[in-house]
């Protein structure tokens, strides 16, 4: 390349990482406590302890579940039922109505042993706090868009670092720190050397970032392409009777053997139709378990409406979720994770210090050449 191709990708490289710095060091260091947000939440509020431990019987309906749940909150309906992976518990989101804001939703905790509230989950505290700012900055879909124009600077900052990278070390070894040559000279090698190491990991997550942004765009595509597609002759308006969700997701269940559900989506909510419970069954294998297929219920008559594999933006949407923040693999993933979002941290770090450094020479050297202008000629 020849120098002026050289200095336009260095511009890239300076300018992309300058505008998305300050974020992305509030993502890595809000990210930092979200790899390990079970293990913190053990820790800071311990595990609801389950009623009946020794219960040995069946477990009750999940229409028993909702009732529970509706008693808690006289006046509010059912909007959604999502299913604990290690405990026979169901969580229950309740509203005043079908479009009520996340503001106005109650989440209540349920044990399907005994049908028993185990306790309304109240979204607080530090951790919540934490996946707020890490989402969308308390701004909503607004704050999750501006955080994945971030995202996507960084990526192009990656980019550009490369291809800077590339010529000026032509001529030093790889890992080369010249501890001789003063603060700066020093820490330029260490934000070249982790920067190179950490590549592949920082676009993934990175790019995984960008992807998690776009989830509710994506989900009103989705609702405005493939589900107005499926629902077509479902007809208009929420049905006058419902049959019971149990009913719906034994519906599902026979439909697609070898699944299990992951989450119920109640008439007309963002994830379901007017007139449909839509059942999201899951595979019952690692290989399967990120996959989702929803199953659409007629909620009158319990019968199955249709039942379609999610288009691959919604498949690239769901598998780039556990990839970003590493909660597939255990504690050993989460380990890993978190050592590389330190070494994030570092490299934001010392890009902004050497910005930073190389502008105070200049403006002392301005600032001399202004106060001594005979010297200066």
């Amino acid at each position: 390349m020849g120098s002026g191709t050289i200095k336009a990708w260095a511009f890239v490289h300076k300018w992309t990482s300058l505008v998305c710095t300050v974020f992305m060091l509030l993502l890595c260091l809000t990210g930092l406590p979200l790899i390990f947000h079970d293990e913190i939440d053990t820790l800071t509020e311990g595990e609801a302890a389950l009623p009946g431990d020794g219960h040995a019987g069946p477990l009750q309906s999940l229409d028993d579940a909702v009732a529970a749940a509706v008693a808690l909150y006289p006046g509010e309906q059912p909007l959604y039922m999502s299913f604990d992976e290690d405990r026979p518990v169901v969580n229950v989101t309740t509203g005043p109505s079908v479009k009520a804001t996340r503001e106005e939703m109650h989440l209540t905790a349920i044990d399907l042993r005994t049908a028993e509230v185990v306790g309304p989950l109240v979204e607080e505290g530090f951790m919540h706090v934490m996946l707020r700012l890490h989402v969308d900055l308390f701004a909503g879909l607004p704050g999750e868009l501006f955080l994945g124009s971030m995202g996507f600077l960084l990526f192009l900052s990656l980019v550009s670092g490369v291809v800077v990278y590339a010529p000026f070390m032509r001529r030093l070894s790889f890992g080369t720190l010249r501890d001789s040559r003063g603060p700066r000279a020093r820490w330029l090698d260490w934000h070249n050397l982790v920067g190179i190491v950490t590549l592949m990991w920082l676009s993934a997550v990175g790019l995984t970032g960008v992807i998690n942004t776009l989830s509710t765009p994506l989900v009103m595509i989705w609702r405005a392409d493939q589900l107005a597609e499926i629902t077509a002759g479902s007809g208009a308006g929420l049905p006058r009777h419902y049959v019971g969700v149990q009913a719906a997701v034994d519906t599902a269940l026979t439909a697609a053997a070898g699944t299990r559900p992951q989450f119920v989506a109640f008439p007309g909510v963002t994830f379901s139709s007017d007139g449909d419970y839509a059942v999201w069954l899951h595979g019952a294998t690692p290989a399967t378990e990120r996959l989702l297929t929803p199953a659409f219920v007629d909620a009158e008559t319990a019968s199955l409406t249709a039942m379609r594999s999610m288009p691959w933006y919604m498949t690239m949407l769901k598998l780039s979720q556990p990839l970003h923040f590493g909660d597939y693999g255990g504690l050993p993933l989460k380990l890993l994770w978190a050592l590389l979002d330190i070494a994030a941290i570092v490299i934001l770090g010392s890009g902004l210090y050497l910005w930073l450094a190389r502008r105070k020479p200049a403006a002392r050297r301005h600032a001399d050449g202004n106060s001594q202008p005979a010297l200066s000629r």
